[in-house]
C-alpha cells in the first residue's frame, strides 16, 4: 500500500512539473500571422465522378473501394448531390468553407492528369482518378478565393502545348503524382518538358515518398533523388509533404530529400499532412534540419484536414493540454490546421511563402 501511494505521489508530482514547464497555449500558437489574404493553401485536391459533364472520372476499383465513401464525406458532398448538381459542387463547397476561415484567404485547387499510353494518349484503363484541366480552370475562375493548379502528364504527345494552355488559363503550378501517373521524373525524355516549365515560369508540385491514397501505386517513382534532372534544368520544384512516407534503398525518403536543399536554391517543400497521425514525428525533424524557412510552403492536402487524421488529439502528448483543447474547439478546418502547425513550432512567417512564390 505504501509503495503504491508513493508511486502515485511521484507520478502526480512529475505530471505537475511537466504541466507547469510546458509552453502555454499562447506561446505555442502565436497570433502574429501574415494578413489573411497572404495565407495561401497551395495544396488542395478536388474530386469528380463525371457528373455535370465535367469529364472527370474514377476507376471502378476505386469506386468500389471503402475509400470512396470516405473521400466524398471529406469533400462535404454525397454521390446523389453530385449527380444532381454536377462535380462543380465540390469546387463550390471548398470555396464556401474556405471563405469561413478566419486565417486562410485563398487556396490552389489541383487537377490530376491520368496515365498515358504508348501513343501519348490518356489510358483510361490504367487511370484511377482524373480531374481535367479544362473543367477545373473554368470552375476556379468563378471564385475569387481560388487558384488553378493544372496537371499535365509529360508523356502526352501534346504535353508542351498543354502546358502553354494551362498557363493561358491561369495555372499557378503543375501537379504530378508520379506513383499514380506512372511518371519517372528522372527520365531524360522529360528534358523538353522541364525546359518548357522554366520558360513559362510554372513551378512543379510533385509528390515524393510513398503513396497510399489509391488502390495501386508504383512507389519506386516517389524517390526524391529522381528530381535531380528537373532541378538541374532550373525548374522550381515543390516536393509535397517533404517526402515523409516510405523508404528507398533502406533510407527514409525525407532523409534522401533534405541534403538536396543545400544543392538547389530552386527546391521547395510544402508542410501539408505533417500533422497527420502517422507523420507527426517528421515535422520537428524538418523544422530542425536547417532548411531555409523561405523554402517551406503552407499547404493542407485538403480534404485531409476534414477526415480527422490531423486531429489535435493526436498531438496531445506534444502540446500543452490547454492548447490541445483550444485547437479542438476550432470549427473551421483551415483555422485548426494553421493553429496546430503554429503550436508545433512552425514560424508564422512561413505561412506567407506560398503566396510570395506562386502569385505573381
Amino acid at each position: 500500500m505504501i509503495i503504491k501511494a508513493a508511486a502515485f505521489i511521484l507520478c502526480f508530482t512529475l505530471g505537475t512539473i511537466l504541466f507547469a514547464t510546458w509552453p502555454s497555449p499562447a506561446a505555442l500558437a502565436p497570433a502574429d500571422l501574415p494578413e489573411r489574404e497572404k495565407l495561401l493553401d497551395m495544396h488542395c485536391h478536388v474530386a469528380g465522378i463525371g457528373a455535370g459533364g465535367s469529364g472527370a472520372f474514377i476507376s471502378d476499383e476505386l469506386r468500389d473501394s471503402w475509400k470512396f465513401g470516405i473521400y466524398l464525406k471529406a469533400f462535404g458532398v454525397t454521390e446523389e448531390e453530385l449527380l444532381q448538381h454536377g462535380d462543380a459542387l465540390v469546387v463550390q463547397r471548398i470555396s464556401e468553407q474556405l471563405e469561413q476561415s478566419q486565417q486562410v484567404g485563398r487556396a490552389v485547387l489541383l487537377a490530376l492528369d491520368g496515365v498515358i499510353d504508348a501513343n501519348g494518349d490518356l489510358d483510361r484503363e490504367r487511370t484511377e482518378t482524373y480531374i481535367p484541366n479544362e473543367f477545373l480552370a473554368a470552375e476556379v475562375a468563378r471564385y475569387s478565393n481560388l487558384y488553378f493548379g493544372a496537371s499535365v502528364n509529360p508523356y502526352r504527345h501534346d504535353a508542351l502545348a498543354r502546358l502553354e494552355q494551362a498557363k493561358a488559363d491561369g495555372a499557378v503550378l503543375i501537379k504530378w503524382l508520379p506513383a499514380i501517373q506512372h511518371i519517372d521524373p528522372a527520365d531524360p525524355r522529360l528534358t523538353p518538358f522541364y525546359d518548357k516549365l522554366v520558360e513559362l515560369d510554372l513551378p512543379l508540385l510533385t509528390h515524393a515518398g510513398d503513396e497510399h491514397s489509391f488502390t495501386m501505386a508504383d512507389n519506386s517513382l516517389g524517390d526524391p533523388q529522381k528530381l535531380h534532372l528537373a532541378l538541374q534544368r532550373g525548374v522550381t520544384v515543390i516536393v509535397a509533404h517533404a517526402a515523409t512516407s516510405g523508404t528507398t534503398v533502406g533510407e527514409d525518403n525525407m532523409e534522401r530529400l533534405l541534403p538536396m536543399f543545400a544543392q538547389y536554391p530552386n527546391l521547395y517543400t510544402d508542410i501539408s499532412s505533417l500533422t497527420q497521425v502517422n507523420k507527426l514525428r517528421f515535422l520537428p525533424r524538418l523544422l530542425a534540419a536547417g532548411v531555409d524557412p523561405q523554402h517551406l510552403l503552407y499547404g493542407t492536402d485538403f480534404p485531409l484536414i476534414t477526415t480527422g487524421l490531423t486531429s489535435p488529439v493526436f498531438s496531445s502528448l506534444r502540446l500543452h493540454p490547454g492548447c490541445t483543447l483550444e485547437l479542438i474547439k476550432a470549427e473551421n478546418p483551415w483555422d485548426q490546421d494553421v493553429q496546430t502547425k503554429l503550436a508545433h513550432g512552425v514560424d508564422p512567417a512561413i505561412f506567407a511563402n506560398a503566396h510570395t512564390l506562386l502569385i505573381k
